[in-house]
C-alpha cells in the first residue's frame, strides 16, 4: 500500500458518512482509496480490523506498516500492483497483521479497481475483514468455501454499485446511474424510487419504471403513512416480505402498485452525517423475503448511496456558489463599441473529470475610453481557487479604473503592478492590455508575462503578434522592474484581434509554441463571425478538458461608414527608448493616414518627431505625445508634446555644424499654427495642421 501519486479526487472528510450500517456487514470493514492523492479512507470497522485506534491513523496507507509485516506488505504491494497492470477489475488476498498485544492473525481484503477512460487506474473500493477463524484449520475452510463464494458474490454487488456510483458527480448523475438497467441488476431489484428531504418534505426523484407515479407523492409530507415517510422518521430500514405484508403495512399506497407484481420491497433511509438527507425504495417481483446478509447488503448499499448523494449535492451547492462567484467578479455586461464586434467567453477549470471549484483567476475586460478608444484587457491570477478570484476581482477594478483616469497603457500595467504587490497575497498575475483607436485602427499593446495577441484577417488568416513584454504583475513591483514596453500594431478595417489565457493554448505534452500554431490553424478554419467563433473555441477547450481555465476576448473592427472627428491617441516615450520613438512615429503615420491626412503624414510625423526629441534632449523626464482631430469640417490634425519642465523653448542660430538649432525653425515652416500651454509643473508645445481628405 505505497502511495500513488497527488491529484485532486475530493473524498469528504468525513467519510463514511454513517458506519453504523457498514459495521453489521459481516464484521466487514470498508476502504476508500484515492490512488491520485495516495489518501485510504477506512471506516470504523476497518479500524477494528486493522487493530488500530482512530487517532493512530492519518488516512495514508504507510501508518498500516505497524500492522502488517513487511514480508506480508511485500506480498499484498505486488498483488495490487499487477492487478492495476494487468486490467483486472478487482482481487482477492488474505494476509496477516500483527495485533496490538503482538499476535498474528489472518484478514482478507478485496478490492475494485477504478479506472478512467484511459483505463488508467484511479481508485480502489473494497473491503477488510477478520479471517482468523476461517482459515484456523482445511477443514472449517472447506466448509465455509460455499459461505465465501456467497459472501463474495454480495461483496460485488457493494462494489459494483459503489463503483457505478463514483463516477457520478451530480444528484442526477446518482439518479441516473441507479435507474440504468445495469444499475438495477446490480442491486437485483425490478425498479427504484428515491426521494430528497427538502424542508420537512420529501420530494419524489425517482419514480421507478414507466406509469408506476403513484398520484399524490410527488412532495409527501414526513408523517404521512408511507415507506419513505416511515424509513427518514424513524432512521431505520423497512423490508416488506410479501405482498400481503405490503397491502396491510401501507394500504394507502398498495393500490396503485397492484398492476406491478410487486412480491416483497426493501425501503432504505439514506443517511449522511448521522441525519436523514433522503429515502430509497427497490421494488422486486421475483422474490419473497431477505435473509440476513441479503438485508447486510442492502443497509450498506444504502449507506455508499448515502455518500454518493451528499458528495453530489456539496458538489451542486459549491458549483453554484463558484459560479455566482465568478460572475460577480467578471464584468456583468460588455458595453458596445462603435465600429467593433466584440465577443467574450469563460470556461472553468477541469480536474480529474470534474469542474476545479468552477472558480479561477482569469479574466478579461473592455473599457470604453475617450475618442472613440477602447482598452480590452485579459489577465490570469495565479492558482484555482476562491482566493484567486477575488485577487483577480480586485485587480480588474484597479486596472479599469487606472485606464479610465487617461493614463498611458504603460503606466497602467505598472501602476497594477504595484497595487498587486502591495496586497496582502503571494499571488501574481500576467496580463495583456491593448488600447485601440477602431477610427485609425491603431493599437497600443502592452504584456505583463502573457502569450502574445494573434490578428486574423478577413481572409481568415491568422498570425501571432510578437509584442516586447515585462514580468508578470506583483513580481515586477518587487523587483523594481515597472517598466512595460509599448508595442503598436495596426487593424485593418475586418481584422480581428484575439486575447486569451493559456489555458486556450497549453496542451499535455507540447510548449505554448506548438499550442499557438495548434490555435491559429483553429482560428484560420473557425466561422467568420466573432460569437460563433468564440463559441467554437470554447468548444474545443471543453474537449479538450484542461485543467485550466480559459479566457477569451475577440475584437474585430469593422469598416467606418465615415471619417469621424473626433480621434485621439497617446504614446509615452521615456528617455534613453529609441523603440518608443519609433512606435511613436509609427502611431502617427498610421492615425494621420487613417484620419485622411495623408498628404501631410510625412510633414506631421517630422514635427512630431523634432518635438518629442527636444523635449527628451532639454528636460530631464519623459514625453507624451497625443494626436487627435479637432474638427470635421477643415479636417484639423492636432499634436502636442508635454513634458515636465516649465522652461519654455526658444529659438536658436543654427551652430556651426548646422544641424542643432533649427527644430523650432522646421516646427514654424511645416505647421499652420503651434504654441505653448502650461500644464502644471511642466508644459505642452502644441502644433495644428490643416489637412485635406485623401
Amino acid at each position: 500500500m505505497t502511495d500513488r501519486g497527488a491529484s485532486a479526487l475530493s473524498v469528504p472528510d468525513d467519510w463514511p458518512a454513517h458506519p453504523d450500517p457498514i459495521l453489521a456487514l459481516n464484521r466487514m470493514g470498508s476502504f476508500d482509496w484515492d490512488l491520485d492523492t495516495g489518501l485510504m479512507h477506512m471506516d470504523a470497522q476497518a479500524h477494528e480490523v486493522f487493530d488500530v485506534r482512530p487517532e493512530e491513523y492519518d488516512d495514508h496507507p504507510e501508518t498500516l506498516a505497524m500492522r502488517v509485516p513487511r514480508g506480508e506488505a511485500q506480498r499484498l504491494d505486488a498483488l495490487v500492483s499487477q492487478a492495476m497492470k494487468d486490467g483486472s477489475e478487482n482481487y482477492g488476498i488474505y494476509f496477516r497483521i500483527r495485533c496490538r498485544d503482538g499476535s498474528l492473525r489472518w484478514t482478507h481484503t478485496q478490492g475494485y479497481i477504478r479506472r478512467d477512460e484511459t483505463g488508467r487506474p484511479r481508485r480502489i473500493i473494497g473491503i477488510v475483514r477478520d479471517a482468523t477463524e476461517e482459515l484456523s484449520d482445511t477443514e472449517a475452510r472447506r466448509e465455509r468455501a460455499g459461505q465465501h463464494q456467497a459472501r463474495r458474490q454480495q461483496t460485488n454487488v457493494v462494489q459494483r454499485a459503489t463503483a457505478a456510483l463514483a463516477h457520478a458527480r451530480t444528484v442526477d448523475d446518482v439518479i441516473d446511474a441507479l435507474k440504468d438497467t445495469h444499475g438495477l441488476t446490480h442491486l437485483g431489484a425490478t425498479s427504484l424510487v428515491m426521494g430528497l428531504v427538502e424542508a420537512g418534505r420529501i420530494r419524489l426523484v425517482a419514480e421507478g419504471p414507466a406509469g408506476s407515479f403513484v398520484p399524490g407523492t410527488r412532495i409527501t409530507r414526513i408523517d404521512e403513512p408511507y415507506p419513505m415517510s416511515e424509513v427518514v422518521r424513524t432512521l431505520s430500514p423497512r423490508f416488506i416480505e410479501s405482498p400481503e405484508d405490503f397491502a396491510e403495512r401501507y394500504p394507502a399506497l398498495w393500490p396503485h402498485l397492484t398492476g406491478l407484481n410487486i412480491t416483497s420491497a426493501a425501503y432504505l433511509p439514506l443517511i449522511a452525517q448521522a441525519r436523514p438527507i433522503g429515502a430509497m425504495g427497490l421494488l422486486y417481483n421475483d422474490r419473497r423475503g431477505f435473509t440476513p446478509e441479503e438485508r447486510n447488503v442492502l443497509v450498506a448499499l444504502g449507506s455508499s448511496i448515502a455518500q454518493s448523494l451528499q458528495r453530489a449535492m456539496f458538489y451542486e451547492q459549491e458549483k453554484d456558489l463558484a459560479q455566482g462567484l465568478q460572475q460577480a467578479m467578471l464584468p456583468r455586461t460588455i458595453p458596445s463599441v462603435p465600429g467593433a464586434d466584440v465577443a467574450v467567453r469563460y470556461r472553468a477549470a477541469t480536474i480529474g473529470g470534474s469542474l476545479a471549484r468552477d472558480i479561477g483567476g482569469d479574466w478579461y475586460d473592455l473599457i470604453p475610453l475617450p475618442g472613440g478608444r477602447v482598452g480590452a484587457v485579459i489577465g490570469d491570477v495565479q492558482g484555482h481557487d476562491t482566493h484567486a478570484a477575488a485577487v483577480m476581482g480586485q485587480l480588474r477594478i484597479v486596472l479599469r479604473a487606472y485606464a479610465a483616469e487617461g493614463h498611458t497603457p504603460a503606466t497602467v500595467m505598472a501602476r497594477a503592478s504595484v497595487f498587486l504587490h502591495e496586497l496582502d497575497t503571494d499571488r501574481f498575475a500576467t496580463c495583456l492590455y491593448a488600447e485601440a483607436d477602431l477610427a485609425t485602427g491603431v493599437v497600443q499593446v502592452v504584456r505583463a508575462g502573457h502569450i502574445d495577441p494573434l490578428v486574423r484577417r478577413p481572409d481568415g488568416s491568422c498570425r501571432r503578434v510578437r509584442v516586447e513584454g515585462g514580468m508578470p504583475l506583483g513580481l515586477s513591483a518587487e523587483f523594481g522592474r515597472l517598466t512595460y514596453p509599448v508595442s503598436t500594431l495596426e487593424l485593418d478595417p475586418g481584422d480581428t484581434l484575439l486575447l486569451c489565457t493559456d489555458g486556450l493554448v497549453e496542451q499535455p505534452g507540447a510548449d505554448v509554441d506548438e499550442g499557438l500554431q495548434t490555435l491559429i490553424a483553429l482560428i484560420t478554419g473557425g466561422p467568420d463571425d466573432v460569437r460563433d467563433l468564440a463559441d467554437r473555441l470554447i468548444d474545443v477547450a471543453e474537449e479538450r478538458s484542461s485543467d485550466d481555465d480559459v479566457a477569451l476576448l475577440l475584437l474585430r473592427r469593422r469598416a467606418p461608414d465615415a471619417p469621424q472627428p473626433g480621434g485621439r491617441l497617446q504614446q509615452h516615450v521615456a528617455p534613453g527608448d529609441p523603440e518608443a520613438l519609433t512606435e511613436a512615429r509609427h502611431m502617427i503615420h498610421a492615425a494621420v493616414h487613417a484620419w485622411g491626412g495623408g498628404d501631410r503624414a510625412d510633414e506631421v510625423v517630422l514635427v512630431a518627431d523634432e518635438l518629442i526629441t527636444n523635449a527628451l534632449i532639454h528636460t530631464e523626464g519623459s514625453a507624451i505625445v497625443t494626436l487627435r482631430v479637432l474638427t470635421a469640417s477643415d479636417r484639423r490634425l492636432r499634436v502636442e508634446v508635454e513634458d515636465s519642465s516649465s522652461a519654455l523653448p526658444r529659438r536658436r542660430d543654427a551652430g556651426e555644424s548646422g544641424v542643432s538649432g533649427r527644430g523650432l525653425l522646421l516646427v514654424d515652416l511645416l505647421t499652420d499654427v503651434w504654441g505653448v500651454e502650461a500644464r502644471g509643473g511642466g508644459k505642452a508645445v502644441w502644433c495644428e495642421f490643416v489637412v485635406e481628405r485623401s
